[in-house]
């Protein structure tokens, strides 16, 4: 049985077991990372040095990054609608899965750490804001990407709806104004139809 090392409130880790769900994929997850600690113990290191969660190990086969192990998954468990074996449709969700990592997700990063991880007297406002109008910034060159899809990389859902899904959930579940991006919206509220964006991404954040 697959085994997933990583805290479940990890997004990385949420973007493993999200697509755990969509494969219908058993695993056995521990805790590791985060409050729970462990991940600069030897053992841990030994599997990945990084010493970040989240780290799979598949029958002996070890493997960190959750991008890497998000299309390894797909992969081999046949899941060509998740990442096909056309080159050019592989390498368009390949391109939406890193800017989900490279763009979205370092423009909302700050904003997360300060609102969900500061206690509010220590929050700065100025840092908020800043990621609030990157996260916007990205969002709206989502939104223009949308029109006319239901999904980033066109009508169905694949691994590049991953990244980017959980960080749309932290979007909409912070406190804050939000212009008003109707493509996003709508995608928005299609993964939340799924059970696997519902049960790993869409929980309270503190």
């Amino acid at each position: 049985m697959l085994r997933i090392l990583g805290r479940k409130t990890s997004s990385n880790v949420q973007k493993v077991l999200w697509l755990c769900t969509e494969l219908d994929l058993p695993y056995a997850r521990e805790d590791i990372g985060g409050p729970y600690g462990r991940n600069k113990d030897p053992e841990y290191l030994a599997l990945n040095p990084n010493g970040l969660v989240p780290t799979v190990d598949d029958d002996g086969f070890v493997l960190w990054e959750s991008h890497a192990i998000m299309r390894y998954l797909a992969a081999k468990h046949g899941a060509e609608a998740l990442w096909p074996a056309d080159l050019k449709a592989r390498a368009d969700i390949d391109r939406w899965m890193d800017w989900g990592a490279t763009v979205a997700g370092p423009a909302i990063t700050p904003m997360f750490l300060q609102i969900v991880r500061t206690p509010k007297p220590d929050q700065d406002p100025k840092v908020i804001a800043a990621s609030q109008q990157k996260t916007a910034e990205a969002l709206t060159l989502l939104d223009q990407h949308l029109a006319g899809r239901k999904y980033i990389a066109g009508d169905s859902f694949t691994l590049a709806d991953i990244p980017t899904g959980i960080q749309a959930f932290r979007w909409f579940w912070f406190p804050i104004e939000r212009p008003d991006l109707p493509n996003v919206k709508a995608w928005y509220e299609r993964l939340g139809e799924r059970a696997g964006y519902r049960q790993h991404v869409m929980n309270p954040l503190v």
